[in-house]
């Protein structure tokens, strides 16, 4: 693509990077194809390709965004299937980054798209906040359908939906401290405790904790990690995402230093992409570039740490089938697609790959909140292609796929790690139907 900066405007690293990438894009619409928002809803400014021209168009101009760029840049769910599918290497994941800062600096949104996305980042990544958020969501449910009829609190209607009837007690794996290996120590790992999972889900972690303790690896929490930025950072707050990314590193640096890690290890693959993005976002911060990238090293979603160990026969052989659900920033964000199969597999589970599996479930961070009517039409046909598999449950890495399909699955929807936990000594995880336990 041919792209007319000039040089007072190439001088910011930021706009220079856009345009690099910018150029490496061929208006091929092989993206087309394989996005979720233009298969759903057949607009060309709804593709990856449309978003380009809108996204050059604005800064080339040096403009400020205008309603109708924030509307399609906002209905893109960041799922990255076209850097998938692109044949050129167009690194869409940060332009549209870029688009969403710009946005954020120039765009005055409407006063309560200000209040909900306020709310968003005032609550989600804490999860003392969130708790008890959730906790209050019972007092609210019952006006469910009166936010609903008002489009301006649709996202509330959503959040309400979304909410847990109960909330899980917080988990002691949340704090920090060492999980000494059983038996002869074959390592020694860092785990993200992150924020949202382990309000909704604390025995994701500690199954993780769990199984690799009885491999022999030494599992530490560091004192002083948070979220990882990833929310803030895709509303376009980058001064935020890149605080919490660099408390963060200060948190993993320490562990490094004082004794060793041979892993960070993610169990909320929306989390990973972004932590293995660390060394980009952090690039032009002297004091943290080289500390960033090392962390970005290290990096690791569980299913992909879990393949470089010596791992023994599985103690219980489930023999379920399950309908492997791909997150998106599992295969797209990360390029993680044959470890968690082939761990489920080994594991003696039947696993099953739903049509379009390529296709976003629309939960994408705060996507079902912000954009309800979109995602809840691609959770029904990701829920419809995993049902037609005939599985008896879903497995997936990722905490907000499990929160999106179990809305509206008929099946149990369990992290591929608490699988794994149980096929190797582990627990049985909570939640799956006695008749289901009674036909292994």
């Amino acid at each position: 693509m041919q792209t007319n900066f000039t040089t007072a405007q190439l001088a910011d690293p930021h706009v220079a990077e856009s345009e690099k990438i910018l150029r490496k894009c061929v208006h091929c619409g092989f993206c087309t194809a394989t996005c979720p928002t233009y298969v759903t809803l057949g607009n060309e400014l709804d593709s990856p390709r449309g978003r380009i021209y809108l996204i050059k168009d604005m800064l080339e101009n040096g403009r400020a965004a205008d309603k109708e760029i924030v509307t399609h840049i906002d209905r893109c769910l960041s799922c990255l299937a076209c850097m998938t599918t692109c044949p050129s290497g167009v690194n869409y994941m940060h332009l549209v980054d870029h688009a969403r800062v710009h946005i954020e600096k120039t765009y005055k949104r409407p006063l309560m798209n200000r209040l909900t996305r306020g709310v968003l980042a005032a609550v989600l990544p804490y999860p003392a906040r969130f708790r008890a958020a959730l906790k209050l969501a019972r007092l609210g449910r019952p006006f469910t359908n009166a936010f609903d009829a008002v489009p301006a609190l649709k996202p509330f209607a959503a959040m309400l939906r979304l909410a847990p009837a109960t909330v899980p007690a917080a988990s002691a794996m949340a704090s920090p401290g060492t999980h000494a290996a059983k038996g002869n120590k074959n390592g020694r790992v860092a785990i993200l405790t992150g924020c949202a999972q382990p309000v909704l889900e604390p025995g994701i972690n500690e199954a993780t904790v769990s199984l690799l303790n009885r491999l022999g690896i030494e599992v530490v929490v560091p004192k002083g990690e948070g979220c990882c930025g990833a929310l803030v950072h895709h509303m376009g707050r980058e001064e935020a995402a890149l605080d919490q990314a660099r408390q963060n590193v200060d948190a993993w640096t320490r562990e490094i230093e004082q004794g060793g890690l041979d892993a960070i290890v993610i169990t909320a693959s929306g989390c990973g992409t972004t932590i293995k993005d660390y060394g980009f976002m952090l690039r032009l911060d002297p004091a943290y570039a080289e500390k960033a990238a090392r962390v970005s090293a290290l990096a690791k979603d569980i299913t992909e740490y879990l393949v470089t160990l010596d791992l023994p026969e599985p103690q219980h052989k489930p023999g379920l089938t399950v309908a492997y659900h791909s997150a998106c920033s599992m295969q797209h964000g990360q390029k993680i697609t044959r470890q968690p199969k082939e761990l489920l597999a080994r594991a003696g589970f039947v696993v099953k790959e739903p049509r379009e599996g390529h296709l976003c479930c629309g939960s994408a961070g705060t996507y079902n909140i912000m954009q309800p009517e979109i995602s809840a039409r691609l959770r029904d046909r990701k829920v419809k292609n995993i049902e037609a598999t005939g599985a008896a449950l879903v497995a997936t890495g990722n905490i907000g796929c499990i929160t999106q399909i179990a809305s509206a699955a008929n099946i149990p929807v369990v992290h591929t790690v608490k699988l794994l936990d149980w096929a190797y000594g582990g627990e049985k995880p909570a939640g799956l139907p006695a008749a289901l336990l009674a036909a292994e």
